[in-house]
Order: C-alpha cells, then sequence, then structure tokens
C-alpha cells in the first residue's frame, strides 16, 4: 500500500512545472503603460487641449481628469489584486475613488435639473458622443490588459472582476479624452465623460466574466 500511495503521488507530481508568481507591481506598471499608450495614441491623432498646450490649465478641466485618473489607478489596483484571491479580504477602497468621481455626473444632473425648474434648459452638445466614442475606443487598451492579467490568475468574483475592469477602463479612456476635449463646463464633463465609464463598467460587468472564466 505505501508503494502505491507513494506511485500515486509521483504520477501526479511528475508533469507539474513551477508557476511564475503574479506580482502586484508588475500588472500595476503594464496597467499604466497601457493608459499611458491610450493618451500618448489620443494627443497624436487629434492634438492637445489649447489651454494645457500654453501652460495655463482650465481649474474645473484638470480638477476632472485627475479625478478620473485617480480612479483608473485605483480600479487597476484592485483588478491586479483580485488575480490572487483571498478568503475573507475585502477590496472597497475603489468603491471610495468611484464615489469621488461619482460627485461630477450628480452635480451635473443637479445642475440641468435647477436650470430647467428656472425655466432654462441647457443644451448638451451633440460632441459629446465623440468623448463617449473616443473614450470607450481608448479605454480597450487597458481592459485588454487587464483581462489578459485576469486570465493569468483565478479572480474568484468575476462578476465583480470585470466590473472593475470596465470602470478602470473607462477612466482610463476618458482621461486620454480629457487631453483634447475643448469642453471645461460641469454639465459635459458629469455627463458625457461620467456616462463614458458607466457604460464601460456595465460592458466590462457582462464581456469580462466569459472571458476569466477557468
Amino acid at each position: 500500500m505505501p508503494d502505491a500511495t507513494e506511485n500515486l503521488i509521483a504520477g501526479l507530481v511528475d508533469n507539474l512545472k513551477p508557476v511564475v508568481p503574479l506580482r502586484k507591481r508588475a500588472g500595476m506598471i503594464l496597467a499604466v503603460l497601457a493608459l499611458t499608450a491610450g493618451a500618448l495614441g489620443m494627443i497624436g491623432l487629434v492634438g492637445m487641449r489649447a489651454d494645457l498646450r500654453s501652460g495655463q490649465p482650465d481649474p474645473m478641466a484638470l480638477i476632472a481628469a485627475g479625478l478620473f485618473l485617480v480612479l483608473a489607478l485605483a480600479s487597476f489596483w484592485a483588478v491586479v489584486d483580485m488575480a490572487r484571491p483571498y478568503v475573507g479580504v475585502r477590496r472597497e477602497g475603489w468603491g471610495w475613488t468611484a464615489l469621488m468621481a461619482g460627485v461630477l455626473p450628480v452635480a451635473a444632473i443637479v445642475l440641468l435639473g435647477m436650470n430647467w425648474l428656472h425655466g432654462q434648459p441647457m443644451p448638451l452638445e451633440l460632441d459629446g458622443w465623440n468623448c463617449l466614442r473616443f473614450g470607450l475606443g481608448w479605454g480597450l487598451l487597458s481592459a485588454a490588459v487587464q483581462v489578459w492579467w485576469l486570465r493569468r490568475g483565478a479572480p474568484s468574483r468575476p462578476e465583480r472582476a470585470g466590473l472593475l475592469v470596465g470602470v478602470g477602463a473607462g477612466a482610463a479612456g476618458i482621461f486620454a479624452v480629457s487631453l483634447y476635449c475643448p469642453h471645461s463646463d460641469l454639465v459635459h464633463i458629469g455627463v458625457w465623460h461620467g456616462l463614458t465609464v458607466i457604460v464601460a463598467g456595465l460592458l466590462g460587468r457582462i464581456a469580462v466574466p466569459r472571458l476569466i472564466a477557468w
């Protein structure tokens, strides 16, 4: 019996190969490189905002771009961490960042509502669709890197991982768009830029779990 057990164990381990550990630093570096590639691609394609070129950035646009950048980085960190599941560990830090960034669309909706109540409706610029389109497009770079990283690991909550991939990708894409977008008003940024992150999050929640199933 001992010989049979030893032979069974030996047979099980014969084909085993060492696995390269997932290092969070490497995952973050790849995600940041994808974000940077999207930003540089946007600038190379359509140029940079005039105020950024002149070194006098608009405060509102600068704050909004910073919020989306922080949201992208926080989501990246959570996704990279989810590739290495732990029992009993909560990863909710990204949620606070999302709430902080969510102030923009909420404030935009409140402003639209207040103006409507006072008989002064504010039109939405139709070119906001370009922000949505380019934001989702450049966000695909970040999404692809994150999905590849998750497939190397073993995420225990694929639905949550998919949502985070989408949010991070959308925030990264709209950050790239912010470097060009000529609009600096709260309504445009809150509605169109915020909508980009929301749509990307929903798409990630739907599509990503199927791509990382194991």
